[in-house]
């Protein structure tokens, strides 16, 4: 585990996948740990943090194994998309079904972002260094600085995506954490009035055949 901000850890990095890279994160302010590992190998790294209180999927290509054992080990909450309730639900049982813009009891705003896949989430906290926002794989940054949108042809939606977008586009994140992510990491602290710039830099990257992509 490292200490990435004051009250947020990050897992070791994972490729569950041939060109994807992830972590997970374990914010202590709640214990919640939002996307997942691909291994427990951290598990008594974890316990020493206080453990897994909540889990908090983004989306679908965040389940596999680890979610049953996460539960078994820590016993804690699955939070997770009804909209994807089909897929991740062969792997553990969903605590709690997510499918509306609302704060839960940890404090955690919940915000459908649809697009990337159906029922793509992300989430914002109060943490100790400001506010932080998990975009999951909505919105990402590459390893140029330049954010872009998940978009993947033949599987994404690209105009509920602009939607989402531009839904982000309104928030005021002072720092920024994918799942996925190219470069170093995929926390990134956001100076302040620059957060709309960098979704409009997303948008602006959609396929042009999108008909509402830059409608503002």
């Amino acid at each position: 585990m490292r200490q990435v901000l004051t009250d947020l850890w990050e897992t070791q990095t994972d490729s569950p996948f041939p060109g994807l890279t992830t972590h997970a994160y374990l914010w202590t302010g709640r214990n919640a740990l939002f996307y997942s590992p691909a291994t427990d190998a951290e598990f008594a790294e974890i316990e020493k943090l206080g453990g897994v209180a909540d889990q908090y999927l983004s989306h679908r290509d965040e389940a596999g194994p680890m979610l049953k054992a996460i539960a078994q080990q820590f016993d804690s909450t699955l939070h997770a998309p009804t909209a994807e309730l089909r897929d991740i639900s062969r792997h553990a049982h969903v605590d709690v079904p997510l499918g509306s813009r609302h704060t839960d009891d940890n404090g955690i705003e919940v915000i459908p972002t649809p697009g990337h896949s159906p029922g793509s989430t992300c989430y914002q906290v109060h943490g100790a260094e400001g506010t932080y926002l998990f975009t999951g794989d909505t919105l990402i940054r590459n390893a140029e600085g330049r954010w872009w949108a998940g978009y993947i042809e033949g599987i994404s939606d690209p105009d509920s995506l602009a939607d989402s977008l531009r839904l982000l586009a309104g928030l005021e994140p002072d720092v920024v954490i994918s799942s996925a992510f190219q470069g170093d990491t995929a926390v990134h602290r956001i100076r302040p009035g620059e957060w709309p710039d960098h979704v409009a830099n997303a948008l602006d990257g959609l396929p042009s055949s999108t008909g509402n992509a830059r409608r503002g």
